[in-house]
């Protein structure tokens, strides 16, 4: 009780949390771009719920993982060493999340570049995609960016009561957030390609990061955030395009 009076009279404390929960958000936006897609699959009567429970066992993971921070950290010990590069857990684990994404996205704009071809769907509509399937394919996912975020958490502070509370505020972001999100993917079909070009990017990034290649965070989303600008203006120009074209229709 007296170590938390104490972070939260320690200004230092508080511009750690608040670091913490804006990074942690940050990286939530990766996960959030799959699972809306990936729920849009479902019977649209189980969509939210799929979404509200992958989402609270995502954060039950997270907490659970917290509890074990001392094993976490010990993740990026090096295990093995292939041609003079050392890999840890935290790199395999990197590089199969990465790999899993890039799959993932691959099948699923080859499913939109060819619909005809029932192979080519990510995972399937109706009975190709079960309720806990899916549910099974956000946590694993989630899994892969929890290591990383509570490693770079780890990082930033020392303290696991910053790293919950920010952990909490983060995930409650992405449940307020994954249906608006998921409605706004389902109704514009350009937004889908563009979600799938970001979980590709996402994967070959997990990938490099895997390989030892740090990848700058902010470059990534940088180019996440300048594309997203540019298919808002296209979306914009068509919907005034198909304005003046009702306008002059009548």
């Amino acid at each position: 009780m007296t170590d938390i009076l104490s972070l939260i009279q320690d200004p230092a404390a508080w511009v750690a949390l608040v670091t913490l929960v804006v990074m942690e958000v940050v990286l939530g936006i990766d996960n959030l771009i799959f699972i809306s897609i990936l729920t849009n699959k479902l019977p649209e009567a189980q969509r939210d719920r799929a979404r509200r429970i992958g989402i609270g066992l995502a954060l039950v993971m997270r907490l659970g993982l917290l509890a074990t921070v001392a094993w976490i950290v010990r993740l990026t010990e090096p295990v093995f060493t292939v041609m003079g590069n050392e890999f840890s857990w935290k790199d395999l684990i990197l590089i199969a999340g990465g790999l899993f994404l890039v799959w993932k996205a691959t099948k699923e704009i080859h499913h939109h570049v060819d619909p005809a071809d029932p192979e080519a769907n990510m995972v399937g509509r109706g009975a190709g995609l079960t309720f806990g399937a899916a549910i099974v394919q956000i946590l694993v996912l989630d899994l892969v960016f929890s290591i990383d975020s509570i490693i770079t958490a780890v990082g930033m502070t020392p303290h696991v009561p910053i790293m919950v509370v920010a952990v909490v505020a983060a995930v409650t972001v992405m449940l307020l957030a994954a249906t608006p999100l998921a409605n706004f993917i389902e109704k514009n079909p350009t937004i889908v390609m563009l979600a799938l070009s970001f979980l590709m990017l996402i994967g070959t990034t997990l990938i490099a990061e895997g390989f030892g290649v740090h990848v700058p965070k902010g470059y990534v989303y940088a180019a996440m955030a300048f594309s997203a600008v540019v298919e808002m203006l296209n979306m914009w120009a068509r919907n005034a395009r198909l304005r003046k074209g009702q306008g002059a229709g009548h």
